[in-house]
C-alpha cells in the first residue's frame, strides 16, 4: 500500500472520510454524462425530501449508464475499500444525483443503517460509500455536508448545525466515507445544477440497498468485468456457499460454461 492510501485511510478512521481530487478523466465524466442524459429530462423529480423534490435520481445505473462500472470499480477508490471492507463485498447502491436550483437540505442521515434490526452504532463497519462530483462542489450548489468523526457516534447522539462541514472539491473527485458517518445533501442556491454519483458498498452477507441481481439481470451483467459482476451479486462467499443458486454458483446465469459448483444431483423420477 502506497503512503497516499495509508493517509487517505487514517483519514477515513478519524474523520470518517478523505477527499480525493482530480482522478476521474474529462474523457469517462463526458462519456458518464453523455449515457445519463436520457434519463435527467425534468420528468422524474424526487418523492419526498430525502430524495429532494428539485433533485432526479437515476438508478440501476449499470443496466443504463455501462460506463459508470469504471468508477464503480476504480482502482484509486478499490484501493480503500479492499482494506475497509472484508472480501467479497458487494456494490450496494448505484445512483446519480442531479440537484437543481432551489433544492433544500437532505436530513441528515447515514447509509449503512440495518433497517428492522436491533443493531446500533458504535459498531464494526457494514458499509462504505462514496460520492463523485460531475461538477464543482462548491459552498452554494448543494455540496454534501459531513459531520466529522459522526460515525463513532452512539446511537441516539443528534446532529447539529454547526456540527456539519461542507464536502468542497473540483469536478473529478471522489469522497470516500465511513457508512456510519452522518451527512446530507445541502441546499444549492445557486444557478446551477451539480451532478454527482454515488456507488455505495457493503459487507457480502448484508442486503444491498437495491436488489442488484433484478436491477441489473444476468444479460446486462455479462457485459461487466468479473469484480462487477461479483460486486453485483454473481458470486457465493467462500469457504460456505451463501449466494447459490438452486444448487450452484450464480455465475452459471451468465456464463454456461462456468466450471464452478456442480448442479446438484436431479431426484430419480417416482
Amino acid at each position: 500500500m502506497n503512503s497516499n492510501a495509508a493517509k487517505r485511510l487514517a483519514e477515513i478512521d478519524n474523520d470518517g472520510y478523505t477527499i480525493i481530487e482530480n482522478v476521474m478523466s474529462e474523457d469517462l465524466m463526458t462519456r458518464i454524462r453523455a449515457e445519463l442524459a436520457p434519463y435527467c429530462q425534468g420528468k422524474f423529480p424526487g418523492r419526498n425530501n430525502f430524495e429532494g423534490t428539485h433533485t432526479e435520481r437515476v438508478y440501476a445505473l449499470l443496466a443504463k449508464t455501462p460506463s459508470v462500472a469504471e468508477i464503480i470499480e476504480h482502482p484509486t477508490t478499490l484501493e480503500l475499500l479492499d482494506q475497509l471492507l472484508p472480501k467479497n463485498f458487494l456494490l450496494s447502491a448505484a445512483l446519480s444525483i442531479l440537484v437543481h436550483p432551489g433544492e433544500t437540505p437532505q436530513p441528515f442521515h447515514y447509509d449503512d443503517g440495518i433497517a428492522g434490526l436491533p443493531v446500533f452504532k458504535p459498531r464494526p463497519r457494514f458499509g462504505v460509500s462514496t460520492i463523485w462530483a460531475f461538477d464543482d462542489f462548491n459552498e452554494n450548489n448543494g455540496a454534501t455536508e459531513v459531520i466529522p468523526g459522526s460515525h463513532r457516534w452512539a446511537e441516539d447522539r443528534q446532529p447539529q448545525e454547526a456540527e456539519a462541514v461542507k464536502v468542497l472539491m473540483p469536478a473529478g473527485s471522489v469522497v470516500v466515507f465511513d457508512g456510519a458517518l452522518i451527512h446530507r445533501g445541502g441546499a444549492n442556491a445557486s444557478s446551477a445544477h451539480r451532478l454527482a454519483i454515488t456507488p455505495q458498498y457493503c459487507n457480502a452477507g448484508l442486503r444491498q440497498i437495491e436488489n442488484m441481481v433484478l436491477a441489473v439481470p444476468p444479460d446486462t451483467a455479462r457485459q461487466y468485468s468479473e469484480r462487477i459482476q461479483n460486486m453485483l451479486g454473481y458470486n457465493i462467499i467462500e469457504p460456505s456457499f451463501m449466494g447459490y443458486v438452486d444448487g450452484v454458483h450464480p455465475k452459471k446465469l451468465i456464463d454456461g460454461d462456468y466450471k464452478g459448483r456442480k448442479y446438484r444431483a436431479e431426484l430419480p423420477e417416482s
